[in-house]
């Protein structure tokens, strides 16, 4: 974390959330991002928390994840590209994971 800046664990109130599923929509003036969970034995996911920023921001997260991903990567090893990519039956689901709409 960037010197000066509260991140986890450092008293903050935050709440964390875990997601497995995104559905990712974006218009000419803000992208909306939505997190949920998905298990295998519901048809739908349920979602819980909108994130919603502009199109300058939301291209600093997708940035900022990604030299996180290449951190991670360098000091654990690589990512699967798909979630459960040992098991057959989480791979052949795995589409339903995440989501990419328009114009919400």
């Amino acid at each position: 974390m960037p010197c000066g800046r509260k991140g986890p664990g450092d008293g903050d109130s935050l709440e964390g959330r875990y997601a497995n599923y995104f559905e990712i929509g974006h218009n000419a003036f803000e992208f909306l991002v939505d997190f949920g969970q998905l298990y295998f034995e519901e048809p739908e996911a349920q979602m819980h928390t909108r994130i919603v920023t502009s199109p300058i921001f939301a291209k600093k997260l997708a940035e900022t994840l990604n030299r996180a991903l290449c951190q991670y990567e360098q000091a654990h090893g690589r990512v699967p590209d798909e979630a459960g990519e040992a098991d057959s039956e989480a791979r052949a689901d795995n589409s339903r994971h995440l989501r990419a709409v328009k114009d919400p």
